[in-house]
């Protein structure tokens, strides 16, 4: 005979399931609990949508020139057409997807190239840090508009995936100098002299010890050399430094500009992506308070106490 099942060995196999539900929400709690950070998080997951399901969406392809020229929005182009007869929505739907992903890309590159750089600099010291150091500084002193202005017209007629590529390669120093100084600054703690006491190696407390704590700081990195990639690129495409026939919100300007459309009040044509640059750029600003909810525990207090004395000043 088969043994029983009993029910008690039910809870056994759903509450790991719930127990990983139950922690993702608490830790994306802040974004929805805030005003700020959920109006930012529904921002970036509209664009986020949008760059995903850009062939789906867009209704046409955004270099097809088969429509009516210089026409203004109507029920069939949404966002009317260019001087050629290419239909603007399907362009904004499709640069909406090339800058999220040269944006992110860009940003997280950035970030890791220099928290690479600043652990390693803070942390080993000696030697390795005057010469980390030294480049740090050189990046740092260089104009970052014109030295990718520079490297734009050495490379004429650049992608937006490579302008994201030199964005990154181009705009770590700042990162680098933060990290460094806050790993200077936790080298001394108990905790890292327990580890290197327990025999850990440098790399491994670098990247277990010390990145961990820095993660608000790592966060916060990524939004705004994200959002520093997105303007970038759209003023590198917008000043004629990068593929004209590209599809992104900088070479829409571009061509916008390129054919008086502000002139001619063809406000439908640059309107669209500068606003599109705008909310993706607030999006990332706003969400930036939940990540400092989440991964800073003296705010996580500070709102408790808020709340526990709004409580008791309602009771009394």
């Amino acid at each position: 005979m088969k043994p029983e099942l009993n029910s008690s060995h039910e809870p056994n196999i759903v509450a790991p399931r719930q127990n990983s539900i139950l922690n993702f929400f608490r830790i994306f709690k802040p974004f929805f609990t805030n005003a700020k950070s959920a109006t930012g998080f529904v921002i970036f997951l509209i664009f986020l949508i949008i760059a995903i399901f850009a062939p789906l969406i867009a209704p046409f392809s955004p270099s097809a020139a088969i429509h009516m020229p210089n026409l203004g929005p109507t029920a069939e182009h949404w966002f009317g057409t260019t001087n050629t007869g290419q239909d603007l929505y399907s362009q904004f739907i499709f640069s909406a997807r090339n800058t999220m992903v040269v944006g992110f890309g860009a940003g997280i590159l950035t970030t890791i190239i220099g928290l690479l750089v600043g652990v390693t600099s803070g942390y080993i010291g000696g030697i390795t840090d005057s010469i980390l150091n030294f480049f740090t500084n050189l990046f740092l002193v260089m104009p970052g508009l014109a030295l990718l202005i520079v490297i734009q017209a050495y490379l004429q007629a650049s992608t937006p995936y490579l302008t994201g590529l030199i964005i990154a390669l181009t705009g770590w120093a700042w990162g680098a100098r933060v990290f460094r100084s806050m790993t200077m600054t936790l080298a001394n703690r108990d905790f890292i002299l327990a580890a290197k006491m327990s025999g850990m190696s440098s790399f491994r407390i670098m990247f277990t010890q010390i990145c961990p704590n820095m993660m608000s700081i790592i966060a916060g990195n990524i939004m705004f050399a994200t959002l520093g990639a997105i303007l970038a690129e759209a003023g590198l495409a917008f000043l004629g430094f990068q593929d004209i026939n590209s599809i992104s919100w900088g070479t829409m300007l571009y061509w916008a500009s390129n054919n008086s459309a502000m002139l001619r009040g063809a406000w439908w044509w640059f309107i669209p992506p500068g606003i599109g640059i705008g909310l993706v750029g607030l999006s990332l600003v706003l969400m930036n308070f939940a990540v400092d909810q989440i991964t800073n525990p003296r705010l996580k207090a500070q709102k408790r106490r808020k709340k526990h004395g709004k409580t008791a000043s309602a009771r009394a």
